[in-house]
Order: C-alpha cells, then structure tokens, then sequence
C-alpha cells in the first residue's frame, strides 16, 4: 500500500507528573449537523465535544457523503489506501467540521458520494453495497487503531458506534497487531447490519469468523454481533436499555450473546446538548424564557397555534410529538387514543415521517378535526425546537427506547413529558406521585404496560395536573433544573477509556 503519512497534532499533558488524557477514535456513520438520520448523529457532535472539555484527545471517524465534504474546512490529505478485495480506492482527510470538531473523512467518492441518505436510496430503499460501504468504514477504523496505521497519531481506545462500524473490532482481532483497545456502543439493537454470508470473504474476513461464536447470525453474517462479540468492552445509552438488551424481547436474538459478556457490558445515560437546547437563547423560538420566567413561554405556544393553524384557546392544553412515526415509538397508541385525548379536551400536534399507514392515520385526524389536530410530515429542527417549546405537554409513549433524547429536551424546555418506563425514559423521567411531588423530583408522567388504556391515563393525569397551575409550575421547574448535560455522561466514558488503554 502507498501511504502519505502526515502526523495528526495531539493534546500535550499540562504537567509532566500528570499522565496524558486518552486518544479516542470515534468512528460514528453520522454526525449533526453535517448528517442526521437519527439520535446517533446527535451523540456524535455532543458527546466528543464533551470529552474535548476533558482534554480526551478525540478524532471523529465519518464517511465522506456530499454533505460531510461540503461542511468540513481546514483539509489536509491524510493517506491514500488503494484498491482492496472488494473495496475501491480511497483516501483519508484530516479536517475540522462543526465547533471546530477533530474529524478523519473518508473519501471515496464511489461510495459515499450520493443523492440520497447515508443508508437509503432517494427512493427509501436500502443502498444495496452497504455491507461494502460500511465494511471499507470498518476496515479502516480498524486500520487507523493498529501497529500497521499509516497515521503517527494513533489512539489507545476504538469507540464503535452501532452496527455500521461493527466490523472493526472483528477486523481488529484478525488483522494482526492492534495498537488500541476495542469499545461497541450499541444506539439500537434492532439495527443489526444484517447481510449474505458471501459477504465474509469479500470483505476479508477469515472463514472461521463466520460462526456462532463470531459473527454468523442465523446463517447470516451480521456487523453487529462481530462487534458484541470481538470488541474488548460493550457499552450502551442507558443503564436500564443495559439490562433489557440481556433478555427479550429487547435483546433481538443477541440477548444470550449479551448476557454472556455482561460483566463487560456498561450503561451509560446520553446527555443533550445544552448549548443547542437552551430556552433561553434558543434562536428558534418566538420568544426565550427560563424557570424564572415560564409566562413567556406562552408565547410560543400561541405562535406554534398560528403556524398549524389550530385554534387560539387558552383553556386547552397543547400535546406536541416530534418523532419517526414507527411501532417503536408507540405512535399506533396515540392514534387509537386520538379522539379521547381531544375529548378530554386537548389539542395534538404532530410533527414526523414514517410508517405510511400511520401516516395516513394522522393525516385523517387532522382533516377530521382542524383547528384542534394538526399533522405536518417529515422533519424541521426549527420547528422542533418551537414544538418543545410551545407544547404544555410532550408525548413519547415509546414500546422500546435505548436512551431519547426529546424527554430530555422537554423537560429542559418546561415541557413535561409522558413516556412509557423503558430504556432511557425510565432513565431520566420521574414519574409525579404524591411522593415525587413532595420532594421536588417530578418532572413527567410514567406508564408501564405498552397498550392505549395505559397510555391514555397517562396522558390524561398529565392533562389533569396541567389544570392545576402551582402544580404544574412545580413540575415544570423540577425538569428545568435538572443537569441533562454531556458533562457527567462524558467523565464516566472517559474514566472507562482509562481503563481500556492497552499496557505500555
């Protein structure tokens, strides 16, 4: 191979008796807001900023799609990998993206640079080379973590973010000499990076690999078992997803694999960007507040009416929903409850793209109730940001939810959600009970069996408290003030990277 070695700058300790803060490769498929399909993307720009803060010397490992290229400055050529197997040539780049993010770029035009997503067609379809696309995007994760890394910054731990990058541990255990240690943060197990077992030796890997005890997966190869099952340690976004993943119906086939490793297996709760989510400074809302000025944020909900066009009632509460409009975020449970929410009586605003029989569900309601329903399809992070803030009430009645982030988000905007007690939620919503309330804890409204009548209690507790002002503003500020920062998040990964460094 023909390599351009070029030295990437390191983090330097302050003090000679202090030992120097840990090299981080994180490889993530997405990053906002050079490119978001979901939560993942989000943790890719928060989480290495926050550990940036700690001076964990960290690069992001992304893809190089239209989109990255157009964002990134300060570029410099990195190395050229020739052809390979199946992978095509390409090069890596040394840049800076967003707030001045450390960034390694892929580039291979062949694959990465196209009109569509990063995993779809423009048609919605998947891309039919992603077990190539993705298994180069492994490979050279895996390349960059090794004694054979063309770069002289190496790192001492792979961060693996979900089944995209899966491979690498695998290629890292039979690749020869690795340089770091292997981490696989799992975003979504139901995402598996499932393909044709002809796909082992296109990509490299050995034979054997293709095994129960490896990566084969009902006759199948699969990125995501590679990674639960060669990388040194396992991570996921919440401690409760943690221990759900270890058995079904969460676990979706992998939950033996998972209960087997799990004294290696880590929950750790994601943060929020709380410079992007701030209600006082957010520059999408029609007008800031804080917990120490909650009656502007009327305001917002009056605008948030007017661009949906429902009607300006004061005597309604609002219930907003920003999400994908699939079974696993329980939006099914809100349109068979529909017409009982509008009785009770409340207004629905609903923002998401998805499941076309939901979709067409939502869309009949809004016509069926104008001025009270309103259904706007696909994705606006403005309008998001106003729905936050204008909704009184945030729904996410999720079947399964590995951490969220929109209850954070919620909660952080006075805007008390009602979620179901799994994963993250149960994570970081406390339910209002008498109790809660009289500890200043409450900040939503939690509901255990996935079915409509226990969402629709919920919803409706939610509405009844809404009712009673001083106890709202309670629950409110309760959510406000709480730290949904990366900051703690951050310290306990760094604190794991510590302990995963390879002996020198």
């Amino acid at each position: 191979m023909i390599w351009n070695k070029l030295a990437l700058p390191r983090i330097e300790s302050l003090r000679p008796d202090v030992p120097l803060p840990p090299r981080l490769l994180f490889a993530a498929s997405e990053a906002t807001p050079m490119t978001k399909t979901g939560g993942l993307a989000d943790v890719a720009a928060a989480l290495p900023a926050a550990l940036r803060e700690l001076e964990v010397d960290v690069r992001v490992l992304l893809p190089g799609y239209s989109s990255v290229l157009s964002a990134i400055t300060h570029v410099q050529p990195l190395a050229e990998l020739p052809a390979l197997g199946a992978f095509p040539a390409c090069k890596l780049l040394a840049a800076q993206g967003p707030d001045r993010q450390q960034l390694i770029v892929l580039a291979c035009p062949e694959l990465y640079e196209r009109a569509g997503g990063p995993y779809l067609d423009a048609a919605g379809k998947d891309w039919p080379d992603n077990a190539v696309r993705f298994g180069l995007f492994s490979y050279v994760a895996a390349l960059l973590s090794a004694d054979s890394s063309p770069c002289e910054w190496r790192p001492d731990v792979l961060q693996c973010n979900d089944w995209q990058s899966g491979l690498a541990p695998a290629y890292l255990r039979f690749g020869g000499r690795p340089h770091a240690s292997s981490l696989m943060t799992v975003h979504n197990l139901a995402y598996q990076g499932i393909f044709a077992p002809s796909f082992v030796p296109r990509l490299g890997l050995p034979s054997q690999s293709l095994h129960i005890d490896g990566l084969e997966y009902h006759g199948n190869m699969s990125f995501l078992k590679a990674g639960l099952f060669y990388a040194d340690r396992i991570s996921t976004v919440s401690p409760t997803y943690a221990r759900e993943i270890q058995s079904e119906p969460l676990g979706f086939g992998l939950h033996g694999l998972l209960a087997g490793r799990n004294a290696v297996l880590d929950g750790i709760l994601n943060g929020i960007d709380e410079r992007a989510w701030n209600p006082a400074t957010d520059p999408a809302l029609h007008t800031n507040y804080d917990a120490d000025r909650l009656p502007d944020k009327a305001r917002n909900k009056t605008e948030l009416r007017r661009r949906f066009g429902l009607r300006q009632n004061p005597e309604l509460p609002l219930l907003g929903i920003v999400s994908r409009l699939i079974a696993q975020k329980g939006i099914d449970l809100v349109v068979a409850c529909a017409e009982r929410l509008v009785a009770l009586p409340a207004q629905i605003i609903v923002l998401g793209t998805g499941d076309a029989d939901i979709e067409h569900d939502l869309a009949a309601l809004a016509r069926d109730h104008a001025g009270t329903v309103a259904f706007m399809r696909g994705f606006d992070e403005s309008l998001s940001h106003l729905i936050e803030a204008g909704a009184d009430i945030f729904l996410m009645p999720s079947r399964f939810e590995p951490c969220g982030l929109n209850q954070m988000y919620s909660q952080r905007y006075g805007t008390p959600p009602v979620v179901r007690r799994t994963g993250g939620l149960a994570d970081s919503v406390v339910d209002c009970t008498p109790a809660t309330l009289a500890i200043d804890s409450a900040t939503g409204f939690v509901f255990d069996s996935p079915t409509p009548a226990a969402f629709l209690a919920a919803a409706t507790r939610a509405v009844h408290t809404w009712r009673q002002p001083d106890l709202w503003r309670q629950v409110q500020r309760n959510g406000m003030t709480r730290n949904f920062s990366w900051t703690a998040s951050a310290r306990r990964y760094r604190d794991l990277y510590q302990t995963m460094r390879p002996a020198t």
